[in-house]
């Protein structure tokens, strides 16, 4: 993608795209990392983020490139999610909610289960937890 970069712009512009391209890259796969369950049409938040710099011209190829990048990244945090090696470094609530689902809560300080849940906590739990 580097290489659509607006081409009629001066050499030190160019650069500075190059390095908003890359930095709003960097982000969006940090956010995917950091909380993958909630972002929901991260292509399509990294292509708006990022179109400026390009012409109207390369926009399709710049769009094709980030949909098939960003599906990747998304693809390989999933399988890791699955596999339990990464749970995007975020502590969730043990609980399930009424449908089954896992609680996307955080939990308290210490504790297990998010404000919602705190009833399904050990008292041992509690008890240490206490001390």
């Amino acid at each position: 993608m580097k290489d659509l970069i607006d081409p009629y712009a001066d050499s030190q512009t160019r650069l500075g795209y190059r390095r908003a391209v890359l930095r709003e890259c960097e982000q969006t796969v940090a956010r995917l990392a950091a909380d993958p369950h909630y972002f929901a049409r991260p292509d399509r938040a990294l292509f708006q983020d990022i179109r400026r710099y390009f012409p109207i011209t390369a926009q399709g190829q710049v769009a094709w490139a980030v949909h098939e990048g960003v599906g990747a990244a998304v693809s390989f945090i999933e399988a890791q999610v699955e596999a339990g090696v990464f749970d995007g470094g975020i502590a969730r609530c043990k609980a399930t909610t009424r449908k089954g689902k896992a609680c996307q809560r955080t939990p308290l300080p210490g504790r297990d289960y998010c404000p919602s849940h705190q009833h399904l906590e050990r008292p041992a739990a509690k008890a240490v937890a206490a001390a």
